[in-house]
């Protein structure tokens, strides 16, 4: 009997490739949404892996179900839905995509900016109003800001930090960057000093202990006046609340926001403001991005179902 594998997303069988003969796949059926978690739940118990978008939470619940689990591969970077030690604890491999969204992430964080630095939304709505063309020209009320001579902060510097840079350098700004450990590097600087310096603070980091909340409202405070916040990483490295008090008072000029402190849901006083532009949760969504990342996943299973280990780990199994 082949094993099976839980796919919770519905995708493309090409996209599941490596897999193919290899195992009998059990896939989420409705066009857009998540497979529910009551009935991934319920299948978990015949499941030798799950292939997950990054939003099933793999906890002990999960574990105690699926008690013939191998692998949980996250087609994502990552992996703060995954008790990766629980995990290693029961014999289950976790895994993660770490390179395939670094493009599509960087170039949503410039779009971002795009729009936000230029009023694109708030133009495109107006337009389509029909107010144009009633009001007539009016220049000044859509100067935005100018990217050249701007100076680009970057909160965490791997490898979507780094694109975002090369990105920010070819519109002309200068770039800053903070990184956990100690760097020489002369754009290096310490979180309060960059928060102190640039005129725009891009988010690339993981949810850790650590970065769970690191931009509340004291480090908002010490943003220079009129800043632009972007955020890519994680929702919960924002506190909304302090954020949406940050904009309100004019201490900040705009927010950018693909992830939320509790997405689905955004804090309502972000989705009135004209200065905020939002995104749900799209930085890895382009067709190119998910494809790799949905190979590399059913790659990594293929390889622990025939007993070898996967490509990406992010744990060790001890049993």
């Amino acid at each position: 009997m082949k094993p099976r594998v839980l796919v919770t997303l519905k995708m493309p069988e090409a996209h599941l490739s490596p897999l193919d003969g290899v195992a009998e796949m059990v896939m989420a059926t409705e066009e857009w949404n998540m497979m529910p978690r009551t009935e991934v739940l319920r299948l978990a118990p015949e499941m030798d892996a799950i292939i997950t978008q990054g939003e099933l939470q793999v906890d002990g619940e999960l574990l105690e179900a699926a008690t013939q689990l191998k692998i949980v591969a996250n087609v994502a970077i990552g992996i703060d839905n995954l008790d990766a030690d629980a995990m290693a604890s029961r014999g289950v491999w976790a895994t993660n995509a770490p390179s395939s969204f670094t493009d599509c992430t960087a170039d949503c964080a410039m779009a971002l900016l795009l729009a936000l630095a230029r009023k694109i939304p708030e133009g495109h709505a107006y337009v389509t109003s029909g107010r144009w063309e009633s009001d007539g020209m009016q220049p000044r009320r859509w100067e935005g800001v100018l990217l050249a001579g701007k100076t680009m902060g970057i909160v965490g510097y791997g490898e979507i930090g780094k694109a975002v840079a090369g990105r920010a350098k070819a519109f002309g700004m200068q770039v800053i960057f903070n990184r956990a450990r100690p760097d020489s590097d002369p754009a290096h600087r310490d979180l309060d000093t960059l928060l102190a310096e640039a005129d725009v603070v891009s988010l690339h980091i993981p949810l850790t202990s650590q970065t769970r909340g690191l931009i509340d409202a004291a480090a908002l405070a010490r943003m220079k006046p009129g800043a632009l916040l972007i955020n890519l990483a994680r929702g919960k490295c924002v506190d909304e609340a302090a954020l949406a008090a940050a904009l309100r008072s004019g201490h900040l000029g705009g927010a950018g926001l693909d992830v939320f402190e509790n997405e689905p849901r955004v804090h309502p006083e972000l989705l009135e403001m004209p200065n905020v532009v939002l995104a749900p949760h799209i930085g890895g969504s382009t067709v190119e991005s998910r494809r790799d990342a949905r190979l590399l996943a059913a790659e990594n299973v293929a390889l622990v179902l025939a007993g070898k280990a996967p490509k990406t780990p992010v744990n060790a199994p001890r049993c």
